[in-house]
């Protein structure tokens, strides 16, 4: 996949890779330049290399291979919210000479981000990055990363660049004036059907992409919500609290014990490695083979290979496994070719892997109930959130210490908020392109450079990416998973004892001193015993 043009020795300009597609929080990048918030370019560099160098043991393979790759690394120092990008002439001078292909994947990506600073840092940024990168000589492909939900209005997704929902440089114009106040204020009719600013101005870049296509050879990259890594650097690798790994984090930790989702929705999940990949293998066929058009690729897993939102918990069922043969690469759609097989498997996914690598000092068991049911929910937020938090709470003040539990369980009520559109129901991505794309590669380059998710198995991914989240994200030692099993089982024995002296204290208030109170518990007791005999007689039947 080499591809050598132009007079000066080629440099690929790199960036941040979405390893937090799901959502950004921290610093802001663009290409190789960095902004961290609050620090000037040059300490955003040193700030950079710092962060770089507390994960070299990240490069070891590649340093294997070559011992000085990073000198190949050149970081260039940048602002987004400037003219410009901020970048110095000799900066800009030196990236017009010698850059090959641009990998854009600046964006923040906050559901909640106000719409003028999304649109900032979504859309200007974007016009000002394919400004300069008309100035490149030696440029060959300009590879954009987008998300899979820019068009989530719509259940059905090909991979086309659709209209956009107002034309960016009239909605530019229109916000330049309007202070922050009037901005919050027609942002939900500005937004119209799409659930957030992320999406909407992230529809807005792709538009803006395409008008470039003329004079760039250009693709567009799709991830839906990419989580660790499948297989490189290594199994379930992850360094943040972004998308899927807050919420199986919280799970863990015995936090998160209810979420609105519909069980068989699709969670669609994709690996960083799986995008990466994709990626790179765009930018070299968008390169060597400069296609007329801008081409965009669904990067997802849906359609393919599903996981669904009900997977998190632990539970028997019934699933339909996609058994999809090789020669369906070519087909228009996975879904209209694909067989089905029907078995009968147990899931051990997020909850069990967790139950049995546990986090350390979790605050309960891990346990998860999964319901499309808004009252059930609610009632699940009360009795297993807020009442816990609130006996923990008042537990911190009579010791003396800060309260703190209100104050996590409201933050993650609110993260779980921004993600119910998503988790409640389904889409379906065409992967036209991306079958084209995988067909054009050599066996060896399909091997190194892998994003066929039919190989995906989803047990054994979820089981790293929880083990990559206590060894990466928590910095926890897997040495200490007995001590971590052991308060597993001292939480238990609380729970046990706990709900043996409620019902005690509701034996004696209420049902011991009422005949009536009684006789409805006996009923209440006889009528459990006699369904409990019937389900085992009918199980054993079964079988």
């Amino acid at each position: 996949m080499h591809v050598e043009r132009g007079s000066c020795r080629p440099l690929v300009w790199i960036g941040l890779f979405p390893a937090a597609v799901s959502d950004l929080s921290g610093s802001v990048s663009t290409g190789n330049m960095t902004d961290v918030p609050g620090q000037t370019p040059p300490a955003a560099c040193a700030a950079l290399q710092r962060r770089a160098a507390a994960r070299l043991w990240l490069f070891d393979r590649v340093r294997e291979d070559d011992p000085d790759f990073h000198r190949k690394i050149i970081p260039i120092s940048s602002e987004l919210t400037q003219p410009g990008l901020a970048i110095s002439p000799q900066d800009g001078e030196r990236l017009a000479s010698c850059i090959n292909i641009v990998f854009h994947c600046a964006a923040t990506i906050r559901f909640d981000e106000p719409l003028k600073h999304a649109l900032q840092l979504n859309v200007i940024a974007t016009q000002q990055l394919l400004s300069l990168a008309k100035q490149m000589h030696h440029l060959e492909a300009f590879i954009h990363i987008s998300t899979a939900y820019a068009n989530c209005n719509r259940k059905h997704i090909d991979e086309v660049i659709y209209p956009p929902p107002v034309e960016p440089r009239k909605l530019i114009e229109s916000l330049e004036w309007m202070d922050d106040g009037i901005v919050r204020d027609i942002t939900p009719r500005l937004i119209g059907d799409r659930p957030n600013t992320y999406t909407y101005t992230k529809a807005l870049a792709e538009f803006v992409v395409q008008q470039e296509q003329d004079k760039l050879n250009i693709a567009i990259i799709r991830p839906s919500i990419v989580g660790a890594s499948w297989q490189e650097p290594f199994p379930g690798w992850i360094d943040n609290f972004n998308g899927p790994s807050g919420v199986f984090i919280a799970a863990g930790k015995g936090i998160l014990r209810t979420m609105r989702a519909n069980n068989d929705a699709v969670a669609d999940l994709i690996p960083v490695d799986v995008v990466i990949n994709l990626t790179l293998a765009a930018g070299w066929y968008t390169a060597v083979h400069r296609p007329k058009s801008a081409l965009v690729y669904n990067c997802t897993t849906g359609g393919i290979n599903p996981f669904h939102w009900g997977e998190i918990g632990t539970y028997t069922g019934i699933y339909r496994i996609p058994v999809i043969p090789v020669s369906s690469l070519n087909t228009h759609h996975h879904q209209s070719v694909c067989p089905l097989a029907c078995l009968k498997v147990s899931e051990h996914h997020v909850i069990s892997s967790f139950k049995r690598n546990p986090l350390e000092q979790a605050f309960r068991r891990p346990n998860a109930n999964i319901t499309s049911n808004y009252l059930i929910n609610q009632y699940w937020i009360l009795v297993s959130h807020k009442f816990p938090a609130f006996i923990y709470d008042l537990f911190l003040r009579l010791s003396g210490q800060k309260p703190q539990m209100m104050r996590i369980f409201n933050r993650l009520h609110k993260a779980i908020g921004l993600l119910e559109y998503f988790s409640s129901q389904d889409w379906e991505w065409n992967s036209e392109n991306l079958n084209m794309l995988m067909s054009q590669m050599t066996p060896e380059d399909r091997k190194t450079f892998n994003f066929d998710v039919r190989q995906l198995n989803w047990p054994e991914y979820i089981e790293n990416y929880c083990i990559g989240t206590k060894k990466y994200v928590l910095n926890e030692d897997m040495s200490d998973i007995p001590a971590a099993r052991q308060h597993l089982r001292k939480l238990r024995n609380i729970r046990y004892t706990f709900n043996t002296v409620l019902v005690v204290f509701i034996w004696r208030v209420f049902i011991a001193r009422s005949q009536m109170a009684r006789n409805i518990w006996y009923f209440v007791v006889s009528l459990c015993f006699k369904f409990l005999s019937y389900f085992r007689a009918s199980s054993t039947l079964t079988n």
